[in-house]
């Protein structure tokens, strides 16, 4: 049996350590599913795998056993996903019977958000469609993750591009009584960005990392929801080569300043990337570039508006294999 891996792999399907078997990618941007799409994906694994399902460290499902023979038959009974993809992102994959059309960009990941979260500041889910309406279907290799806040449960610290986000506490001095409930708190389980002073909280603007805890610790509501943010953080990756933590690239900013960025990325990964390698991972053509290079070609034609804050220099750290650490 002759099989062209290259498709394969392009067509969301995996090369396996057993031969003529194949397991399927089945993307779930911001990790929601309607009960109709479990059953489809349940049926294929019965009819098609083992019998199993693996839930995937990006929140998509991997169906394994699948033989590579049979991969057309699968690719006919997946269209139904491939539809509900489209409704919830606005993609125009214009659909025919072959499959995923991409696989290099991965499932855009998120954590479960404001429709059940108290402490989310937005809905990841419907922002992680929209980010892969924008992105999908492409072969470049990048990870986005969306989190509701900065808890992070999403590790959005250890992706390509990782979108948290934010909240404006506003202030009622009349409203408060001194309780310190939230001056404690964040001291103790945020960053310390208030302070009692004067019979009043004080917030240090630099320190807030607008994660709305202080509005949730507030017996008398002195303390309310204002204007939606994001902040972004950069470049973190897991994987063989310099592991790191993502570093912050930008706080206060807008849901559309979030959107174009993403769509920014591609353009400048499409210029800088090396195409003599199968793939090249977009946290090393920014060490390649240079950050000033990356910003300033993702930011065009942005207006980040008069809150916004952008990293001036990012140090990238991580380690690399070969390091002195001691063993």
């Amino acid at each position: 049996m002759s099989v062209d891996t290259k498709k394969l792999v392009k067509n969301a399907y995996r090369v396996t350590k057993e031969r003529y078997l194949t397991a399927l990618r089945v993307r779930v941007p911001g990790g929601h599913l309607d009960t109709k799409q479990m059953t489809l994906i349940s049926r294929i694994a019965d009819r098609y795998g083992r019998g199993e399902v693996h839930i995937t460290t990006r929140q998509g499902f991997e169906i394994p056993g699948i033989p590579m023979s049979r991969m057309e038959e699968v690719n006919r009974e997946i269209t139904p996903l491939l539809d509900a993809l489209q409704k919830t992102t606005g993609i125009d994959l214009k659909v025919t019977f072959e499959g995923y059309p991409a696989a290099g960009t991965r499932n855009v990941s998120a954590c479960i958000g404001n429709r059940v979260c108290p402490f989310a500041n937005y809905d990841t889910t419907r922002l992680a469609q929209d980010i892969e309406g924008i992105i999908y279907p492409n072969d470049f290799h990048v990870k986005i993750a969306v989190s509701g806040c900065p808890n992070d449960c999403i590790k959005a610290h250890m992706q390509d591009v990782g979108i948290l986000g934010q909240v404006e506490p506003l202030y009622d001095s009349k409203r408060c009584i001194g309780c310190k409930a939230c001056v404690d708190n964040c001291r103790k389980r945020v960053t310390g960005a208030l302070k009692f002073h004067n019979f009043t909280v004080q917030r240090d603007h630099e320190k807030c990392t607008g994660c709305g805890e202080c509005i949730l610790k507030c017996p008398t509501a002195a303390w309310t929801r204002g204007e939606k943010y994001y902040s972004v953080v950069i470049m973190g990756r897991t994987g063989k080569k310099n592991p790191r933590l993502a570093a912050p690239f930008l706080r206060w900013v807008a849901r559309d300043v979030v959107l174009k960025i993403c769509e920014n990325l591609y353009s400048y990964i499409d210029k800088h990337i090396d195409r003599s390698l199968p793939k090249e991972h977009v946290g090393n053509i920014v060490d390649r570039t240079g950050y000033p290079v990356f910003r300033d070609e993702v930011l065009q034609n942005v207006d980040l508006g008069e809150r916004a804050m952008v990293a001036k220099h990012i140090n990238f750290g991580g380690y690399e294999y070969h390091s002195n650490a001691s063993f």
